[in-house]
């Protein structure tokens, strides 16, 4: 089929979405994004596990039953379209009276695009160069780690990689520590240890992240700790890479004037999630 994205409201399919909306009016709800391969979802679970904290942090109700059910249709639907999409799940609560405060009792609403993918995400991509962000994000420890609609921060250093023609940038929080790159969670490895950003004031705590710091590092006989960390970190780093849920892990060449050939690590934890992969 031609089509190259679709979309689909509480299981229906759609192409606007009614109003009023409280995602639309306050960033009210939770997102996922979720890599899919003939109609099979990656490492749904934990996509699920992920969801679930996002809602008690919002006080949403629990709509895991629902979610999954309708992750199944969506992808059965485009099983036979493409080989790979990228589906991007939103949760948005209901809408209710006039103001910030929710109703009660209400579901949310269950809102999935899936997008075709024109690479084959079964070959690691290519290195990338690193700028930094002018924005830094703010903290908020009820709202870490959670994938919460709010993405400004991220809007603006994407505007602003696109003007310096960055292929991704470094984000910091207020005090200066490294938290992630804009769609991504940031790895260095040093002295044969993997370091990754404390997440406690801010950030997304990723699938990905999760796997490398649990299975993937582990299985290649790395210990992943979470740290402070330093842009001077960054420059004394011995290999950087990136996770996320599209390109699983992404190496980075350089980043202002320290670049690196060595991807090994990237590379094995790559082929970690090759031999995982159905």
């Amino acid at each position: 089929m031609s089509r190259q994205s679709a979309t689909w409201l509480d299981g229906a399919p759609c192409t606007a979405l009614p109003l009023p909306d409280r995602g639309l009016d306050f960033g009210d709800g939770l997102f996922e994004t979720l890599l899919v391969h003939r109609g099979v979802p990656a490492h749904v679970d934990l996509h699920i596990a992920r969801l679930q904290q996002g809602l008690k942090a919002l006080a949403i109700n629990d709509c895991r039953a629902a979610v999954r059910q309708q992750l199944r249709q969506v992808c059965g639907e485009i099983a036979s379209e493409w080989r790979w999409a990228a589906l991007r799940l939103s949760v948005l609560r209901s809408p209710g009276p006039r103001g910030y405060a929710p109703a009660q009792g209400l579901a949310p609403r269950i809102l999935i695009t899936a997008t075709q993918l024109d690479r084959d995400c079964a070959e690691m991509s290519v290195p990338v160069a690193l700028s930094l962000a002018d924005i830094r994000l703010s903290a908020q420890p009820a709202l870490a780690r959670i994938k919460h609609l709010n993405r400004l921060e991220q809007v603006v250093a994407a505007t602003q990689a696109q003007a310096e023609q960055a292929d991704e940038m470094l984000l910091l929080d207020q005090a200066g520590f490294l938290v992630s790159v804009i769609a991504g969670n940031l790895f260095l490895l040093y002295k044969g240890e993997l370091l990754t950003p404390l997440l406690d004031n801010c950030g997304v705590a990723g699938t990905r992240r999760r796997l490398v710091i649990e299975r993937w590092a582990p299985a290649l006989g790395l210990k992943v700790r979470e740290a402070r960390l330093t842009l001077a970190d960054v420059d004394s780093a011995e290999e950087v890479f990136y996770s996320n849920s599209l390109y699983t892990v992404r190496p980075v060449s350089r980043f202002g004037g320290r670049c690196w050939r060595d991807h090994s690590v990237c590379s094995a934890i790559f082929q970690r999630y090759r031999d995982e992969f159905p």
